[in-house]
């Protein structure tokens, strides 16, 4: 893979993981723009790989809670910690079902299209206006229950749609159900820990078994730069949220699906 293309797919994947403007659909647009080949799915992961340990860095505090609480179900009590972390974990058992059925039905490939990217973002970025202005802004990540576990889980199977964004449909499903804009955006990225961390490992594994050297180099070096570009983007949109909403998103993704549906249907093409 060029370096050019490695560097690009590295910030990309760094600025947008945890924006709600969906960094799968700005990987793909990367080689659906420009005569670059397709990075495939492995790379996108490698690079999330790379934005986990941004999150991780950033949530510090939360992450010594978490090892905390694995250690207290361990020893066999169910803490508040622990309690947080079990659900957590099931907030991300639908991704993985239902991640597992489509990567094993090879539909992902059929996903990566313009016009889906395009009507996804369009599509969600009207529900993540909907929901940042109806949500109430009352709860932490420390009030989850179990219906909010489970609820933020299955939104995040729609992330599987390029455009949709990952950040973009949690965020929404935490705001319908009343969490404070930053709070949303933590619960967003806390889930984002164990679902990377699984998709990582997979695709670990897949690495290894091609025995490809030149592909686990571009692999490791796409996640470094990744890691580097997520850390700003994770502070600039925490820094964002104390003062202001989540429109300046919502308009973003607005433009990018006009602007990509303009291209598809040739809307700007000069009379003959």
């Amino acid at each position: 893979m060029p370096i050019e293309q490695l560097l690009i797919l590295a910030i990309v994947q760094g600025l947008t993981e945890f924006l709600p403007i969906s960094s799968s659909g700005h990987l793909n647009l990367v080689h659906l723009l420009t005569s670059w080949e397709d990075q495939g799915a492995l790379m996108d992961v490698a690079v999330h790989v790379g934005t986990l340990f941004a999150v991780m860095i950033y949530f510090r505090h939360d992450m010594v809670m978490l090892i905390r609480a694995a250690w207290q179900l361990v020893q066999g009590k169910y803490t508040a910690e622990a309690r947080i972390l079990v659900l957590l974990i099931v907030s991300c058992i639908p991704i993985f079902v239902v991640g597992y059925i489509v990567l094993k039905m090879g539909i992902l490939d059929d996903l990566r299209t313009l016009p889906v990217i395009a009507w996804a973002n369009i599509i969600f970025a009207f529900a993540l206006l909907f929901a940042d202005r109806v949500g109430m802004t009352v709860r932490r990540v420390e009030h989850i229950t179990v219906l909010d576990a489970l609820a933020v889980g299955m939104a995040q199977i729609i992330s599987i749609i390029p455009g949709a964004s990952r950040a973009g449909v949690t965020i929404t499903m935490a705001r319908l159900l009343g969490y404070e804009r930053r709070e949303a955006a933590r619960f967003s990225m806390l889930i984002s820990i164990p679902t990377i961390l699984g998709l990582g490992a997979a695709t670990g594994y897949q690495l290894q078994q091609t025995g490809d050297l030149n592909i686990q180099t571009d692999a490791a070096i796409g996640a470094g730069l990744a890691f580097v570009a997520a850390l700003f983007s994770i502070w600039a949109m925490m820094a964002l949220l104390k003062r202001m909403s989540l429109l300046p998103f919502v308009i973003y993704r607005l433009v990018l699906g006009g602007l990509l549906l303009g291209l598809i249907y040739d809307w700007w093409a000069l009379p003959a």
